[in-house]
């Protein structure tokens, strides 16, 4: 899928980030995929706030899941192994799920309270 892409920041830390946002983009998000560079994710817009849960049947990468409030704040990470039906949720209901490589949140010292910054966000 060829989808749009957003800039967003984690304090100094820049995201290029692909944006899903229809049924069929977030349903597939990244299955099927080798690799994604350290400095991408993907992130997932909902229309409205519930308690999402994600898991990882098709999904080749280990990923971390950020669930994100509407004003950024990340409300919990999961940290989802590859090809695994083990679901992750949401600790509150959420719009956004920002998707990294597994360990780029930790790297940074970005754990949950912290926000991220960004045109979904309203900043």
């Amino acid at each position: 899928m060829n989808l749009p892409r957003i800039t967003l920041s984690a304090g100094i830390h820049q995201i290029d980030a692909q944006v899903a946002s229809t049924r069929e983009e977030t349903s597939t998000g990244l299955m099927y995929r080798q690799e994604m560079p350290q400095s991408e994710g993907m992130l997932f817009a909902f229309p409205q706030a519930g308690e999402l849960c994600f898991w990882m049947k098709n999904t080749h990468i280990p990923l971390t899941a950020a669930f994100i409030a509407d004003d950024g704040t990340i409300v919990n990470l999961a940290n989802m192994q590859p090809r695994s039906r083990k679901t992750h949720c949401a600790a509150k209901p959420v719009r956004f799920v920002l998707e990294m490589n597994q360990g780029w949140f930790h790297k940074r010292g970005i754990k949950s309270g912290f926000k991220v910054t960004g045109k979904p966000f309203g900043n």
